[in-house]
């Protein structure tokens, strides 16, 4: 079967009153603790599967999960086991039954790896421990599920390695999706809940390998889901769909308090590929909300702020100090910042932003009113339009002022983004020979953009720390030079041969 469930953080100060609304007369607590299961090189895991065997009451589960869309539908198979694959009831003699799995919907899954070789190599690695309180939100037929988890993932070799769980999910166990995301948004909005893509299963893989957040996801064109003859409202939620897997693992890890730049990084990158989308895509489908534009906008800004900041530590500065440069110390301007990308993150109006979004994906684009309308054409238009202002701008860039060739990045990013979206429509082949062209123009624009901010910033440190005219110096002395290496650059991009 299909689970359908949206998974939050919940947030310390608001734990309280939470529990007053799930802890009422009629919900249920439970003990629950679940036994999971992988190879010691953990192929499950890597193949994006769960396998545990958990004590529901006087019963033995045994439940395997797929990664499903990435973001909010898995697939699931539960199992009771019977007294002959249960010969003992003590924890440590358990042994998951990888045969029950035939002639299930699992089996087209598990089929890429070999069942039997697995079965003889299943260990136990972790365990969950959890407290479990669950009540049902019930409306005209609808049934929720909401589970509130206080717990602890315990390492299978060492019980002293533990990493706590604190989460509520949202589970739809009858009817209609927009039920479910209509209670979900009611209790975020509420208790200022984050989304979560963390599993318990990848909380168990983090514990092993010593790591609190799972590394930053990077956009993942094969998860790109669009064909040839694709409806304009098929394709724009193909496009968000493929965005939202990129955004809402970097997102929770933030929100969970990673301070790692690479997933502010990726999150920016998935809002700027999501935006572009929105921007140029915008008549494709009639139930695009105007307002997670500016919500979109603002989030990047203040990620942004943030990221500048730390490329000037990270990057400019040690790059300075190779040419020469004197020490500028940049942790005072990070540290000043009021709104750091957690607070960014976490506020309400961007994860209600991003429950939107996910239940836009989950829709169906045949209700829209041009569902009989194919996406081709129009991006056909939008290609040539956006390569067509490129080519011009590459005869006189470096001619131009600062905002303008801003814009002209602006338009390149979005080139490459739409190509990349549009290639399953078209010749793949022909577009990885198109982004030859494109990637190293992006690259040179890039580097430019960063000496403009970086020129930027040591002007304005320069009132308080003398050192900062080196990097004044340097960057003006650059400017000119770099600014007709972009043109040079953009010219091979007018000369690159299309794939539309």
């Amino acid at each position: 079967m299909q689970e359908i469930e949206l998974k939050f953080l919940v947030p310390e100060y608001k734990v309280n009153a939470l529990m007053r609304q799930a802890n009422i007369k009629s919900s249920q607590t439970s003990q629950l603790a679940a036994h999971y299961f992988d190879t010691p090189t953990q192929q499950l895991a890597k193949a994006g599967i769960a396998l545990r065997i958990r004590k529901e009451g006087d019963e033995w589960v045994q439940t395997i999960k797929t990664a499903g869309d990435g973001m909010a539908a898995r697939l699931e198979h539960n199992h009771t086991l019977d007294a002959q694959q249960l010969p003992k009831t003590q924890a440590d003699a358990l042994s998951p039954d990888l045969e029950i799995y035939h002639d299930t919907a699992l089996e087209d899954t598990l089929s890429q790896l070999d069942i039997d070789e697995l079965s003889n190599q299943l260990v136990q690695l972790y365990v969950t421990d959890v407290e479990r309180i669950t009540r049902l939100v019930k409306k005209e037929g609808n049934v929720i599920e909401v589970a509130y988890d206080q717990g602890q993932v315990i390492h299978g070799e060492d019980k002293s390695q533990q990493q706590h769980i604190h989460e509520i999910e949202f589970e739809l166990l009858q009817g209609d999706t927009a039920y479910l995301f209509e209670v979900a948004k009611t209790w975020c909005k509420r208790y200022k809940l984050c989304l979560s893509t963390v599993t318990k299963a990848e909380r168990g893989s983090l514990l092993l390998a010593n790591k609190t957040h799972s590394d930053a996801v990077k956009s993942d064109l094969k998860q790109l889901a669009i064909s040839k003859k694709m409806s304009q409202p098929a394709f724009m939620r193909a496009i968000v769909h493929n965005c939202m897997i990129q955004i809402l693992p970097n997102a929770s890890a933030i929100a969970a308090g990673s301070k790692d730049g690479n997933h502010v990084h990726q999150l920016r990158v998935g809002i700027r590929r999501l935006r572009t989308a929105l921007k140029f895509f915008a008549d494709f489908s009639e139930q695009i909300n105007t307002d997670w534009i500016p919500v979109l906008k603002q989030t990047f800004s203040l990620l942004g702020e943030y990221r500048d900041r730390e490329i000037l530590q990270i990057k400019t500065q040690p790059m300075l100090e190779e040419q020469g440069a004197p020490f500028v110390d940049w942790q005072e301007e990070r540290q000043s910042l009021k709104i750091l990308p957690i607070d960014a993150v976490q506020a309400n109006d961007f994860q209600l932003t991003l429950l939107e979004l996910i239940e836009y994906t989950m829709s169906d684009p045949d209700l829209e009113s041009n569902s009989n309308k194919k996406a081709k054409a129009k991006v056909t238009k939008t290609l040539d339009k956006l390569f067509a202002k490129i080519a011009n701008a590459s005869e006189h860039f470096d001619t131009l002022d600062i905002e303008a060739q801003h814009d002209v990045r602006k338009r390149l990013k979005s080139l490459r983004y739409i190509s990349e979206f549009a290639a399953p429509i078209f010749k793949k082949k022909k577009h990885k020979k198109f982004l030859k062209y494109l990637e190293p123009a992006q690259d040179v624009l890039g580097e430019y953009n960063d000496s403009l901010v970086g020129h930027d910033f040591y002007q304005q440190k320069v009132t308080d720390d003398a050192n900062a005219w080196f990097a004044v110096g340097y960057f003006g002395a650059q400017e000119k030079h770099a600014a007709k290496r972009c043109a040079e650059s953009l010219k091979s991009v007018k000369n690159a041969p299309k794939f539309w």
